[in-house]
Parts: C-alpha cells; structure tokens; sequence
C-alpha cells in the first residue's frame, strides 16, 4: 500500500496542477499522510530548476500550515482520547512531567523532526498535546522546514539531476549527522 501510495504522488509531478498538488501533499503529510513532499518536489524541480525556489516555498508555507492542523490534533483530540487512557493507565501524572520536559526542548524537537528524516507528523501533534507554545511551534516549523526544502531545492537547481540519487538516498542521514554535531557540541559546551 505504501508504494502505491509513492507512485500516486510521483505520478502528480508532472502534472499541470503540479504545485497545487504539492501543496496538498506537503500540508497533510505534516500531521497525517505517511509519503514526505521530497517525492513530488525532486523531480518537479529538476523538470523546472527555474522555479526552484517558488516550488521550495509553497512546499514550506503548506507543509507549516499542515503542522497547525497536526498541532489541533494533538491540542483537541488528546482531551478526548489520550488523557483517558492515560488517568486509566494511572500515568497522567507523569505525563505532566513529560509535558514540562517536552516543552523546554521543544522548540529543538520541532526543528530536528522538520529538518531530518523523523515523521514530523509525530512532533506536530505531540506539540499540541503536551501545550508547546504555539509561536515556539511555528517559528521552529517556519525554520526546518524552509531550511529542508530549500537546501533540496538549492542542490537541485545548481547540480540538477546527478545530485537526485545523493538526495534521495542521503541526504537525510547529512542532515541527521548535522543536527548530532549541533547537539553535541552545545552538550559540550554546557560540560566544559
């Protein structure tokens, strides 16, 4: 079902409503559809590199304002549906302890998801459960989301295809390895 669900979306990248569908793809993947916006927008900016970057931005401004309907999700559903099982389970307490630690380090949690291969569904809809300051939320979003999807497309419209296979096959792994040096590096200034 998953490859279907690739080659129907690969399928819309050479369509004329090309953009639209993008941006459809890019606002539900960020709080429930399982295929991330990188299929529609590689090749879409390698069939057009003159538009690269208006591609790159419709990608970001639906792919944030999907990250809102998954933070609702989290906000609204989690009152009807998760703290029950919760005060159930006898761990509601301790999901306000996770609340407060999730919340300090959120805004991390938001850009690592945005930038690296995490589903960022995941993140955006445990933002709005766990009450993550929404402008915390959204500049994170604004920041690693544009910072994904204009990195891919800046690569692609300056080495074009050849760079497809390091994208499709790499790239989230640099910006993993990326994201574990900034990490590791702000731990080792707090031990030194």
């Amino acid at each position: 079902m998953l490859r279907a669900l690739y080659d129907w979306t690969l399928h819309w990248a050479a369509h004329r409503h090309a953009l639209w569908v993008l941006a459809a793809v890019s606002f539900i993947e960020s709080s429930v559809f399982p295929i991330p916006p990188d299929v529609l927008l590689i090749p879409m900016v390698i069939a057009a590199p003159h538009r690269a970057f208006r591609i790159a931005a419709v990608c970001t401004i639906a792919s944030v304002l999907g990250a809102l309907l998954g933070y609702a999700i989290g906000a609204l559903a989690f009152e009807t549906i998760g703290e029950p099982v919760l005060t159930a389970l006898g761990k509601a307490d301790s999901f306000d302890g996770f609340t407060a630690r999730y919340n300090d380090w959120g805004a991390w949690a938001v850009l690592i998801a945005g930038i690296t291969p995490f589903p960022f569904k995941v993140i955006t809809i445990l933002s709005g459960a766990t009450g993550l300051s929404i402008p915390v939320f959204i500049v994170s979003s604004i920041v690693a989301r544009g910072l994904r999807f204009f990195i891919v497309a800046g690569l692609l419209w300056k080495f074009g295809p050849p760079v497809r296979d390091f994208i499709e096959r790499r790239l989230g792994l640099m910006f993993t390895l990326a994201i574990a040096l900034l990490l590791g590096g702000f731990l080792l200034l707090r031990v030194l």
